[in-house]
């Protein structure tokens, strides 16, 4: 195994046909944006989500906001409870948005067409759950952590750019694989001639809001304009920081790849987008994807939303990836429970060359334990799952919960030295920072 890095500091972000960007030449703190009819300049901190789909205004203030009805409504739930802090406009829309990408309760004028098929022991006619899992949190506990008193939210910078960028090539061919980190979930998997998306996302903020909620913190590894011909998207859940519609539809129009994704999310992506690819598929299904690689989706302990009212109608899933190189476990998004998850893949789909574990949006714990692992939890994956190796994501590009950017990797790296495993087992690269096996 080895990695291998390329460095470069960015400094402002700039438009492109394609994406937005960083120019590293461009002097000044805002973004110029041409497409309104006219020059605007809006600033850094105020950024809209400019990664819009081809041929809409990459500086529309709003995409799909709320309703003067629906926020009256929400406005009203939060300031009729009995909560200690005074909540102004500006910081519920804030804070509500903040959610998004955790909750599915800001998008309240969100609706699309709902997955339909036969029952199973996951779907009961209207939503799937998780046997073995938990229901998500309810809308009280939901405000009681956003707006309830004695919250310890840690202050994140501005902006912690990595310094590293990869400018991938176009093909890695033969058995080897490369793996390039772009930030939070989101990585290029390159073997056999393939190049294959996890949970792409190249937006600026992961929230249904052009004008609020959780934003980056540092650039994509990989530019937009950099990337080699996409063949494969594999989307884990609807999630907005993993089913982001604005980068798939940029990918469709560039690329056109298949888009591989649980049941119920294809509804999601055409109703968007009819260009979309999209390909949905129960748990436990294995596609095969060509020149020798193949998926299965497998159960994760999760749940999955776009809006208020279509909480868990729509399938989630972990992506076991087979490879000349071995199989890659890619878990996106999961909480821990007992390790039953992991325990069975390991044991149907074992040996396992990498897992691929999420160690950050944790804390909370009484609110986040079901739905995301914390690094402790992370380091029980990887003794239950069996792989030889790990790479660490899901941390330290969008402040979705309440711990510091640095937290996650301290405590991985506390939870490594307890358990006497050697830290190299469980790397956590930065963006732009590549792995190969």
């Amino acid at each position: 195994m080895r990695s291998s890095v390329t460095a470069v500091i960015p400094a402002r972000w700039s438009l492109s046909s394609g994406s937005p960007k960083r120019d590293p030449v461009a002097g000044g703190d805002g973004l110029t944006c041409a497409r309104l009819g006219a020059s605007a300049t809006l600033p850094v901190t105020d950024i809209p989500n400019t990664f819009a789909p081809v041929g809409a205004s990459r500086c529309r203030a709003l995409a799909s906001g709320l309703s003067g009805r629906a926020a009256a409504l929400a406005e009203s739930t939060v300031l009729g409870a009995n909560w200690a802090m005074k909540i102004t406009r500006r910081r519920f829309f804030g804070l509500l948005s903040g959610v998004a990408a955790l909750v599915g309760l800001p998008a309240w004028t969100y609706s699309t067409k709902n997955y339909s098929g036969p029952l199973s022991d996951h779907f009961d006619g209207t939503q799937f759950f998780d046997p073995d899992g938990v229901p998500p949190k309810s809308l009280r506990q939901v405000l009681r952590w956003q707006f309830g008193p004695g919250r310890q939210r840690q202050a994140w910078p501005e902006w912690a750019a990595s310094a590293y960028a990869d400018t991938p090539p176009a093909r890695v061919n033969g058995a080897n694989v490369r793996l390039s980190f772009v930030g939070h979930a989101s990585w290029l998997v390159q073997t056999s001639g393939l190049n294959i998306l996890i949970d792409p996302m190249w937006s600026m903020r992961a929230s249904p809001f052009a004008f609020a909620g959780p934003k980056r913190h540092n650039d994509p590894g990989i530019s937009f304009d950099a990337l080699p011909a996409i063949d494969i998207a594999l989307v884990s859940h609807g999630h907005y920081d993993h089913l982001d519609l604005a980068t798939l539809s940029d990918l469709s129009a560039k690329f056109s790849p298949r888009v591989i994704t649980p049941l119920g999310n294809d509804l999601t992506m055409r109703s968007a987008d009819d260009a979309i690819r999209a390909e949905a598929f129960d748990w436990h299904q294995r596609i095969e994807l060509g020149s020798g690689v193949a998926v299965t989706l497998v159960p994760t302990r999760h749940w999955t939303a776009r809006g208020l009212f279509d909480r868990n109608r729509a399938l989630w899933a972990s992506f076991v990836l087979e490879t000349p190189a071995g199989k890659i476990y890619i878990v996106c998004d999961s909480g821990y429970g007992d390790g039953k998850h992991f325990r069975h893949v390991a044991q149907a789909h074992g040996p396992l060359r990498l897992a691929i574990l999420p160690i950050g949006a944790y804390e909370p714990r009484w609110f986040m334990r079901d739905q995301h692992m914390n690094p402790s939890d992370a380091v029980k994956a990887l003794a239950d799952c069996g792989a030889e190796q790990a790479l660490a994501h899901h941390h330290g590009t969008f402040q979705l919960t309440d711990e510091a950017i640095d937290a996650p990797l301290n405590a991985l790296y506390a939870a490594l030295d307890e358990a006497k495993i050697p830290r190299e087992k469980f790397l956590a690269l930065k963006p732009g920072q590549t792995f190969e096996i």
